[in-house]
């Protein structure tokens, strides 16, 4: 392959943002054994995408390195939750080729800008510039930082009351392009804890979604199942994550074990 020519695995390049810009519905799951393996497997199942958990999944940062391109071999972006909204942490995973960033325990408008800046270069933020990176071809491909405050996705969290509160101004935020409720968090935020049908937590679900449509922008939620996310879907959320890795193994282990006959 000659210098310049398209990669062994294709990085993303800001498809995933555009589409949900577009206003597509896209599903995907969480990655919490932060192996490559999982993460292929999920990709190679037809996931939009896949998140990397490094709040509450197994792994940290260095799992990365290999989940990328496990999930870009099949065309699949790689989306990752980041543990804390630090600004190197986002920096150190695009890097590697992630196609987003998720920031976890965002509160206010002042929050959520600071972690859009961690996405940008300057003039626009405050990421550091290198191009010996897997986002530019280890060098083969500078032109990469003139794409990359364009094409990287910026996920925000929904999941405090503080939050809450200040939904429609984090919606405002420019780079904010997706508000990612986190339902437990939030239900426990809202003092119903795990009661996801709870009255004000379906009210909490119904501002975050209005707040995104009034922007303009798309909205997330993680659902157990393929059903639930059929219904968010028919309701305007763009960004589903069915279950993670380890919990549909799980559940269909339990779902096999009950159809040979075990019970629990």
């Amino acid at each position: 392959m000659t210098p310049g020519a398209a990669p062994r695995y294709a990085l993303d390049r800001g498809a995933l943002r555009r589409r949900l810009a577009a206003g597509e519905v896209t599903f995907g799951t969480f990655v919490g054994a932060a192996t490559p393996i999982t993460a292929e497997v999920c990709a190679a199942a037809g996931v939009d995408w896949v998140l990397l958990d490094l709040e509450h999944g197994a792994g940290g940062e260095e799992q990365a390195r290999d989940v990328v391109p496990a999930a870009a071999s099949y065309g699949v972006p790689t989306v990752v939750r980041v543990e804390s909204t630090e600004r190197i942490r986002a920096g150190r995973l695009l890097d590697v080729g992630a196609a987003g960033v998720m920031f976890p325990r965002v509160d206010t408008t002042d929050e959520a800008a600071a972690c859009v800046r961690h996405l940008r270069y300057p003039p626009a933020g405050d990421r550091g510039v290198a191009t010996y990176n897997r986002m530019c071809g280890y060098g083969l491909d500078p032109g990469a930082l003139d794409r990359s405050d364009g094409d990287v996705l910026g996920v925000v969290q929904i999941e405090t009351l503080p939050a809450l509160e200040a939904v429609e101004q984090i919606a405002a935020v420019d780079g904010v392009d997706v508000l990612f409720v986190g339902p437990r968090d939030l239900s426990h935020a809202l003092e119903v804890p795990g009661q996801l049908r709870a009255p004000v937590y379906l009210a909490a679900l119904d501002r975050v979604l209005e707040a995104a449509k009034a922007h303009g922008k798309a909205v997330g939620l993680l659902v157990p199942d393929g059903a639930a996310a059929a219904r968010l879907a028919a309701a305007g959320w763009q960004f589903l994550a069915i279950g993670s890795d380890t919990t549909l193994l799980a559940n269909a282990v339990v779902a096999e074990l009950r159809r040979a006959g075990q019970t629990p």
